[in-house]
């Protein structure tokens, strides 16, 4: 994963959650993204009171990449969980986050779902979404 280890990744997307603003939730989500070039972005989600308008960690950290001219990737870890409590196991991208990574990344786009630094299970996007919607 280019100078990136999978244990990197993770780190910075447990660093990145710290700053998820999920008042209403209580769930926080950190996303790091992998730019095929080696440079990383970080999301988080960021809920609002009216709730279609919040925006997932996976969603923000591609859409921060996206701004700076980024279009090509090779992976994201992603970490989620209830504030204030141990996280006991992993969190996968919901329907809108898997095919909005659809839009940018290959089908072995790497997606790594990660409990900490050293507990994660790396799935290909082709494996989270079989059966993408597609013009």
């Amino acid at each position: 994963m280019n100078s990136h280890s999978t244990e990197t990744l993770v780190e910075k997307a447990i660093n990145a959650r710290n700053n998820a603003y999920c008042p209403y939730s209580g769930f926080a989500v950190g996303a790091a993204l992998l730019c095929e070039d080696g440079e990383v972005f970080t999301g988080v989600n960021v809920e609002n009171a009216s709730f279609p308008v919040g925006l997932c960690a996976e969603r923000s950290a591609v859409s921060a990449a996206v701004a700076s001219g980024k279009r090509r990737f090779t992976a994201i870890a992603i970490v989620g969980g209830k504030v204030g409590e141990n996280i006991t196991k992993p969190c996968s991208p919901c329907g809108m986050c898997r095919q909005f990574l659809s839009e940018l990344c290959s089908d072995d786009f790497k997606v790594i779902l990660a409990v900490s630094r050293d507990n994660y299970k790396t799935l290909t996007l082709s494996e989270l979404l079989p059966c993408l919607f597609d013009l």
